[in-house]
């Protein structure tokens, strides 16, 4: 799985510097990626999110208890119901476009040539929403089974289709934009297609059934409400800035998509690797009601996390220009787009920190089976961002709607880092702030280290790809390098416990 999440990582950041290339930084990328975002929010809150947290464990239990055989048959009602209530949300969607789209990009409006293209994309794009949910269904099935290389595969797969429909389609189209759209849709039908003959070899049948009263799904049902209403209150934060950068010059949308984009590189590295290693061991000591042992590894958890985030936003934002301009600076993404992207990187990257441990604390209240607290550091994080957003916006733009999402993420985080602390009536703050201080310390001097390294790189020429990408691999192998040295010098409990580790792993 995460060689596959690896290879989706870098096929994603492949298909936007194909995006970047024929769309640049323009009303068109704007049209595009607001068109996109609309399914793609509905994916997040629908599909993918909620077949993690209820359908499987529904499936494995039933799977457990009466069988393949009724496993098997949840499957096809599963399916089913995908089918007939996500179709007809698809089919309202597409009928809708206008709305959704005036909903999301209200400043479109007033540009009558740039609305009716993100109608037109967002109807293209609509049924990638039905494809993806499909896909996570078998994916799901999947898993129960032990498979999880091929469904993780998909995602790598959607880029690839991408970027393939752009660079085949777009030279031959006046739009190059609705390339990229019917990339979109293609991509998910592959995801489908891909998981299908895997999911036949395993027994399921993949015959739709409909039976909305299935005891199974009600029980889905039950479990899923909880989490969608858990993810809507963070992915509001997304849809805020859309809205808001929608009335800000052109452009601005795409700075933040791309810049976004970037910051979300460490998060699924580290926030989500920990968050997903941490959460048995901190399951099974709240279950044993060993909340010693679990101040004790959650502290040391969220240690090495910061460890590990502090230096990516330290290099995030000393190498800002570099990486931007050796990912997108090509084609239509000209010099400007790249010094935009680039200022709305280094602000969103001030928040890596806790928008990394974030996915711990999330963590440690699943484990202690409580789901309210999230939702509330969520909705604080909501409430946060609109207000920053609108008092910032006036004076900075494109760049305070960036500064207020760094913001809303550090206080989501302080607020459940403090009902955390209520909750295990304390935790190691002293070690904690000791080791952040030792991080902070060298990161600093890795990030001046990182600018002079890159002073002299060719990043305000446009293309030049593989001298840039030579020049930014340096920079940083020198600088994780140098950042490892100093806490080496300073005896960081965190690098020796990971060196430790991997010796653990080669003997």
């Amino acid at each position: 799985m995460s060689a596959a999440t690896l290879l989706s990582r870098v096929l994603g950041y492949g298909r936007d510097m194909v995006i970047a290339f024929y769309l640049g930084a323009t009303g068109l990328s704007d049209a595009f990626f607001v068109s996109f975002r609309i399914p793609n929010l509905l994916r997040e809150l629908l599909a993918e999110g909620s077949m993690a947290s209820a359908f499987v464990p529904v499936l494995s239990k039933r799977q457990h208890s009466q069988g393949p055989q009724e496993a098997n048959r949840l499957v096809q009602v599963v399916l089913g119901f995908v089918l007939v209530a996500v179709g007809l949300l698809c089919l309202l969607g597409i009928a809708l476009a206008p709305l959704a789209v005036a909903a999301v990009a209200p400043g479109f409006l007033d540009e009558p040539e740039k609305f009716s293209l993100a109608v037109l994309l967002t109807r293209v794009m609509f049924p990638f929403l039905l494809l993806v949910s499909l896909s996570s269904v078998l994916m799901g099935a999947l898993n129960t089974r032990g498979v999880f290389f091929l469904p993780a595969l998909a995602p790598a797969l959607l880029n690839a289709v991408v970027i393939t429909s752009v660079l085949v389609l777009a030279p031959g189209m006046p739009n190059p934009a609705l390339a990229a759209a019917v990339g979109i849709t293609l991509g998910g039908l592959a995801q489908v297609l891909l998981q299908c003959p895997s999911a036949l070899r395993r027994g399921y049948s993949l015959r739709p059934l409909w039976q909305p009263a299935h005891p199974g799904l009600r029980e889905i049902g039950l479990l899923v409400l909880p989490a969608v209403f858990a993810m809507a209150a963070g992915q509001l934060n997304v849809v805020v800035s859309s809205v808001l950068a929608s009335f800000l010059p052109e452009g601005s949308i795409t700075y933040l998509f791309y810049a976004f984009r970037l910051v979300h590189f460490p998060i699924g590295v580290f926030g989500v690797a920990m968050a997903v290693a941490a959460l048995p061991t901190l399951s099974r000591h709240a279950a044993g009601r060993d909340f010693a042992a679990l101040r004790e590894d959650f502290s040391f958890s969220l240690r090495v996390l910061l460890f590990l985030s502090i230096p990516a936003m330290a290099g995030l934002i000393a190498l800002r220009v570099p990486i931007v301009s050796t990912l997108f600076y090509r084609g239509r993404f000209d010099w400007a787009a790249t010094q935009g992207t680039a200022d709305a990187l280094l602000l969103y990257a001030l928040g890596v920190w806790a928008m990394v441990g974030l996915r711990l604390l999330n963590a440690a209240f699943y484990a202690l089976g409580d789901t309210r607290s999230p939702v509330r550091g969520a909705a604080a994080s909501v409430g946060a961002n609109l207000a920053l957003s609108l008092l910032l916006m006036g004076p900075l733009g494109y760049k305070g709607l960036a500064l207020a999402g760094a913001l809303a993420a550090t206080v989501n985080f302080t607020l459940l880092g403090r009902m955390l602390i209520r909750r295990l009536q304390g935790l190691r703050w002293g070690a904690m702030l000791g080791s952040a201080l030792k991080s902070l310390l060298a990161s600093a001097l890795m990030a001046l280290a990182a600018v002079l390294l890159a002073s002299r790189g060719p990043w305000g020429l446009a293309g030049h790809g593989p001298q840039k990408a030579l020049w930014l691999t340096v920079c940083v192998a020198l600088s994780i390098g140098i950042y490892a040295l100093v806490c080496y010098l300073l005896r960081s409990e965190e690098l020796h416990y990971i060196i430790k580790r991997f010796k653990e792993r080669r003997q």
